[in-house]
């Protein structure tokens, strides 16, 4: 089964749990003090929001999950066949779970994520703080599901980025970043 995942930063936790609980007419599978989601079957949507935004509330990424290996493997290769850019994070942890995944990014700079949940953790994520960067760029350990900065990053237009990744290698584009 292939699930649509959406990732919403709120401001007011609380308030978003009540008014999506009653407009999914469900409570969420998962809340934690910044965090909660929603695994719906009807949509089949794994929906989130999250209080951990970079200065800008609404749409942080996009997804699909996947139940399998072979299925990620087969988005995976889709990506590379259609030449779009891609970072594979491999495994990794975010947004309480151990995951495997990778990220594309379309024209606007809205990421999109593709994974499998692997299990829960009781954290938002293993890794220990870094040092500041550039908001949601990889090594901003406070950004839900940033993936690991790429060899040679290319700037993306950072009007149109929102959430992460901010630095992915884009095909035709001038090698600078950030």
């Amino acid at each position: 089964m292939k699930r649509f995942h959406v990732h919403i930063h709120v401001e007011d936790l609380a308030r978003n749990i009540d008014f999506y609980s009653k407009m999914f007419g469900a409570r969420p599978a998962r809340v934690e003090s910044d965090y909660a989601k929603w695994m719906l079957d009807e949509p089949a949507v794994n929906f989130a929001i999250s209080t951990r935004g970079h200065g800008h509330l609404g749409l942080d990424h996009l997804g699909i999950q996947v139940d399998n290996e072979a299925d990620l493997a087969a988005l995976k290769a889709q990506a590379e066949q259609a030449d779009l850019a891609l970072i594979d994070e491999g495994t990794t942890t975010c947004c309480y779970a151990r995951s495997d995944k990778h990220w594309v990014v379309d024209p606007q700079g809205l990421p999109w994520e593709h994974f499998q949940t692997l299990g829960s953790i009781p954290t938002f994520n293993d890794q220990a703080p870094a040092a500041p960067a550039t908001t949601g760029s990889a090594g901003d350990s406070s950004a839900c599901c940033a993936p690991a900065a790429p060899a040679t990053p290319v700037a993306l237009n950072p009007a149109a980025t929102r959430g992460k990744p901010v630095c992915v290698p884009v095909k035709g584009s001038p090698s600078s970043c950030c």
